[in-house]
């Protein structure tokens, strides 16, 4: 098949390219730095330069496609308001496709995008979901995944500077997690699979509590003593705010992690938990984590 991936050098775009490659699909990756083609050519695709701001460019990329795969880059400190950046690139994809008559779509999402309201910077999600599911002759799957584990490398500079992390959610409440690799992999398996209209896959790795989540880190970076420490949510926007983060974008994460605390943004996912966790399990996320806490 004829497989479009965008972002396809991210953390997920890039071992999916890769999976995809090796079996033996003809696999399209697009960026927008043209100094980055080589990349995209060594793991076995071609190279499409271009700007996903572009409508005509996604359209002509995309023309001939088997498969989409569309995914927006989170741009949190790029763009004023990032759920409104969501939902200008989810309408480009959305005329895009439509242009180049595409029909099987993969969309990246999050767990949380059924909601309408109440979940900070997820919201954009939803709004890409809305726009293509406004496609009515085209099989769409949407990918939501859970936490990345990746964002509690997000806590490094407070763990260093304070001894604890502080937090409007975790503590001893339990949240999903995922690893990129486990998306990847999902997406692979979606793309070979029997199309049908509408679907969503959830995708998580692990599950742990904050608290569970600090002694394992603590141990693992010869503090273990480490602490969760739940903060209120005027507090939490206290403590981005304080370091710089845009009031806007404050506010988004404030709301984002209280309604993740409130196991809100994932009660659609536990009414449709998959029947397999995936593969990557936190404590495999543990040598990303040391590499980025010793650098």
């Amino acid at each position: 098949m004829k497989i479009i991936v965008t972002g396809s050098l991210g953390n997920i775009g890039k071992p999916l390219t890769q999976a995809l490659v090796q079996k033996g699909h003809e696999v399209i990756g697009i960026n927008h730095n043209t100094e980055r083609q080589r990349e995209i050519e060594a793991l076995g695709a071609t190279a499409a330069i271009g700007s996903i701001e572009d409508v005509d460019f996604l359209a002509t990329t995309f023309a001939g496609a088997d498969v989409v795969y569309t995914m927006v880059p989170p741009n949190y400190f790029a763009e004023p308001d990032i759920r409104e950046y969501y939902r200008k690139i989810g309408n480009n994809y959305a005329q895009a496709i439509k242009q180049a008559n595409v029909k099987r779509v993969l969309n990246l999402s999050s767990y949380g995008a059924h909601l309408g309201k109440g979940t900070g910077n997820i919201l954009g999600a939803h709004y890409v979901e809305s726009s293509l599911n406004e496609l009515l002759d085209v099989s769409i799957t949407h990918i939501r995944p859970t936490y990345f584990y990746y964002n509690l490398l997000n806590l490094i500079p407070m763990i260093k500077a304070t001894g604890t992390i502080y937090a409007n959610y975790g503590g001893d409440k339990k949240f999903e997690m995922v690893s990129p690799l486990d998306i990847a992999s999902a997406i692979a398996e979606e793309i070979e699979s029997t199309p049908i209209d509408r679907k969503v896959r959830y995708v998580s790795s692990d599950e742990l509590t904050g608290n569970e989540i600090a002694n394992v880190l603590g141990n693992a970076i010869g503090k273990p003593d480490l602490k969760w420490i739940v903060i209120s949510d005027e507090d939490a926007l206290k403590g981005y705010m304080d370091i710089g983060f845009p009031e806007l974008l404050s506010k988004n994460l404030v709301e984002m992690f209280s309604c993740v605390q409130s196991g809100k943004l994932a009660e659609d996912y536990r009414l449709n938990k998959p029947t397999e966790l995936g593969k990557v399990k936190f404590t495999a996320f543990l040598k990303d984590f040391l590499i980025a806490y010793n650098s």
